[in-house]
This record gives C-alpha cells, sequence and structure tokens, in this order.
C-alpha cells in the first residue's frame, strides 16, 4: 500500500492553495491524500471567523477548517481518496510525525497569524528543513502554482545529496507528462581566472566540462528507467542559487536535494535551499538524503 500523501491545512489563504495543489498532486500520482490540521496553532491566534460574535471552541473551529478541506479537494479531485485528522500538537511535531509515514509532505508558504511581510512561515521552513521524507513548499506566482509551464526543474547536487532528488524528479516528470530541466551550476575560481593566459587548457572549458560529467553520471540510472521523460540538460557559470532562482520563472516546480545527518536536530538545509524556499516563482521541492 502506498503512502498517502499529507498536506498541513490551518484555514489559511496559503493553506487553501497548498490543499488545491496537493489534490492535483494526489490525484496525478494515484495517491491518497491525508490532511493534518495541528490544534494547538489555536493557542497562540487571535483569529474570530467573519459574522461570528463568540469566539468557537478550539475543537470546533479545527473541525470545521478541515471540513472545509475535505469538501474542497472532494469537488476539485472526486477520484482522490481523502482523509483528516485533527492532532493535538504543535504544527511543526505533527508534520514531521506524519512524514514518518507519508510519501510527501505538503505545506503553504505561511499560515495563519504570521506576518504578511514573512517570505516564508516559519512551519514550512522547519518542516522544510528537518523532515525524513519530501517537502513541498507550496508559493511562487500563479503560473507556477497552477502548473502551466509544463516544465520541472532539477538542481543536480553533489551525489551525497542529490540522488533522491533525482529519482523524485523524474517520476514528477514522468507523471506530468512534461519536461525535466536538469541545472548543474559551475564557477571558475578566482585564482583560475579565464581572462589569465596560461598554457594549459582553458580553466573555464575544465569546469564545464567536469559540471557536464557530473550530469552524466548522475543521470545515467534514472535516464535508463524512465525512458519516456524529455531530458534538458543546462551547464550554466555562475552561483547555483542565483541560476536555479532566475529559472524558477518558468517552471511548475523546482527540486533540490538535502542532506540528512543522522542524530542532527537542527535545522539542515543549505544556501540554495533558504533561497528557493523564500523566493522561487513555483512551488519548492526539498528531498533528503541521508548520510
Amino acid at each position: 500500500m502506498e503512502l498517502p500523501l499529507v498536506v498541513g491545512v490551518d484555514g489559511s489563504d496559503s493553506s487553501l492553495v497548498a490543499v488545491d495543489w496537493a489534490a492535483d498532486e494526489a490525484a496525478r500520482q494515484d495517491l491518497p491524500l491525508r490532511l493534518v490540521y495541528a490544534s494547538l496553532w489555536e493557542r497562540y491566534e487571535d483569529v474570530v471567523p467573519s459574522g461570528d460574535l463568540d469566539r468557537p471552541s478550539e475543537q470546533v473551529m479545527a473541525e470545521n477548517i478541515v471540513a472545509t478541506a475535505v469538501e474542497r479537494v472532494q469537488r476539485r479531485s472526486p477520484e482522490v481518496k481523502v482523509s483528516a485528522d485533527v492532532v493535538p500538537e504543535d504544527a511543526v511535531d505533527a508534520l514531521l510525525r506524519a512524514g514518518h509515514d507519508a510519501s510527501v509532505l505538503v505545506t503553504g508558504s505561511r499560515g495563519r497569524g504570521e506576518l504578511k511581510g514573512l517570505l516564508l512561515g516559519s512551519v514550512g521552513l522547519t518542516v522544510a528543513a528537518r523532515a525524513h521524507c519530501p517537502v513541498i513548499v507550496v508559493r511562487g506566482d500563479k503560473a507556477g502554482v497552477e502548473g502551466t509551464h509544463e516544465r520541472i526543474l532539477l538542481g543536480a547536487g553533489e551525489p551525497a545529496s542529490g540522488a533522491e532528488a533525482v529519482r523524485f524528479a523524474f517520476r514528477e516528470a514522468e507523471a506530468r507528462g512534461g519536461v525535466l530541466d536538469v541545472v548543474r551550476a559551475w564557477r571558475c575560481p578566482a585564482h583560475e581566472s579565464a581572462d589569465e593566459p596560461r598554457p594549459a587548457e582553458d580553466p573555464a572549458h575544465v569546469h564545464e566540462e567536469r559540471a557536464v560529467a557530473h550530469l552524466d553520471a548522475l543521470l545515467h540510472d534514472a535516464v535508463a528507467d524512465h525512458p519516456g521523460v524529455q531530458v534538458r540538460r543546462h551547464t550554466v557559470e555562475g552561483p547555483a542559487r542565483r541560476v536555479l532562482l532566475n529559472r524558477t520563472a518558468a517552471a511548475d516546480l523546482v527540486i533540490v536535494g538535502a542532506r540528512r545527518r543522522t542524530g542532527h536536530f537542527g535545522l539542515q538545509l543549505g544556501r540554495v535551499s533558504h533561497t528557493l524556499l523564500h523566493h522561487a516563482h513555483c512551488p519548492v521541492a526539498i528531498v533528503p538524503q541521508q548520510v
């Protein structure tokens, strides 16, 4: 039995966008969808539904939010089997626990009660940094969220952090029937400037060739396993976070790997992941690799 796709709900506009995105994804992947509401969020927020003079109990509000989200899924993707749970835990703890029995965790970019100026809410950031299953933070512009580009973007990392991300990206591209753009950024160190005349081979060319070889090795098995996926390989000079961020404007999902060190409980995200989670123009998938 396949593990469900799990999405965190809290009644915010951001979480409703995430529910819609998750419903579409569950339908594409033929997965059950589980909605999780962490009831302890109500202790830290002062939210009164419009038109109601009395604040309802935490349980009533939770049930209303969950019922609305379930109905939303059923209208949007009636073929998806959907379930819902109100969990008496902190939001981060609830989602991380749910992730142990999930194929993917999905969150919105901000929850209720968080400042509108925040680029990414604390729950989404912490879950993306600590979960041991893939996490997708639904953010970005309308075209990216609605998936109109028919293009998946994969940032090609090192084998120690990127193998699972490669497999995830190929499955996504296969399910969507779109193009998979795989990007490997490279840089020429300052002491090997391509502007300086050297008797040996152009150092910039050497670094680019290494990037090409890296892509070939990283993608070899996945290309053989998914012959129907159209793959476009790109080696680009520049900082990886900037290169990938610029390309998210033409993508429906950007995917990067993340190392998860056993026994390490802090936030485990690199600069590339941080940049994409805060600024990407499309949803962001963080795929952990155990090391």
